[in-house]
């Protein structure tokens, strides 16, 4: 098999990486439709950039010129439990090969919760085969994938520069669009400040990931948030047909 090649400069290189690190707080995970439910892994990941593939393909041969590439293992977590460490490349699952960030959540969508899959990864020292024990994901972490999948991402507000941050958490913000996603075409900006979810008002992020949460993909989002110190309502079209493998 060959390597896949990615063009562009080495600025849109690491932009793409900026994108998957900021979406890819998915933690590797994604939803099983029938049922709802979400599969955890536990991990942060991003893409190969083109020199790793190289880099992969002179070291290993090249069929191995591909992968993605776990950046953080969560504590006490599948991933953490099976022994994954940052660094690690998955190459295949199942046996399949895993070429990039969204072919491996789809792949991973597929397989129940707290059931084992193998996961093929290379180290230094070459290929290891991966036992690895899904699991149901935490309510606020489902709640970012659900903002992914919507194609935004929130944080809470920070304080300026120079000013100590407020005593109380602050209201969600919008932090990330994603191009193209039900987020953008709806009209949602970064610097929006959630404070309702469908008709549930948030004040924290926290409130805010809670209530997303509890919500499936086959609807619309109905967001308010303040802008400019006035309530915009916008509703985000459901993305489940986009984000099914």
């Amino acid at each position: 098999m060959t390597a896949p090649r990615r063009d562009g400069s080495r600025g849109a290189v690491s932009a793409v990486l900026l994108v998957i690190g900021v979406l890819v707080v998915v933690l590797l995970a994604s939803a099983v439709a029938e049922a709802r439910a979400w599969s955890w892994l536990g991990v942060r990941i991003r893409d190969l950039s083109e020199q790793e593939m190289d880099e992969l393909a002179g070291r290993h041969g090249i069929g191995e010129g591909f992968g993605v590439v776990i950046v953080d293992v969560m504590e006490d977590t599948p991933a953490s439990r099976a022994g994954m460490r940052p660094g690690d490349i998955v190459v295949a699952f199942e046996g399949r090969p895993v070429t990039d960030t969204r072919l491996l959540q789809r792949l991973i969508a597929r397989a129940p919760v707290d059931d084992d899959v193998r996961l093929t990864i290379l180290r230094k020292d070459g290929r290891k085969a991966l036992p690895v024990r899904l699991m149901a994901m935490p309510r606020p972490v489902a709640g970012e994938r659900i903002a992914a999948e919507f194609g935004f991402v929130l944080r809470e507000v920070e304080a300026p520069a120079g000013q100590a941050a407020p005593p109380l958490p602050s209201a969600p913000s919008v932090t990330f669009i994603a191009r193209g996603s039900a987020a953008e075409k709806a009209g949602l900006e970064v610097g929006d400040v959630i404070v309702r979810v469908n008709d549930l008002a948030v004040v924290t992020r926290d409130a805010a990931r809670e209530a997303l949460g509890d919500l499936g993909l086959e609807r619309p989002l109905t967001l308010t948030v303040r802008r400019a110190g006035e309530p915009v309502s916008l509703t985000l079209a459901a993305p489940e047909a986009r984000s099914q493998p």
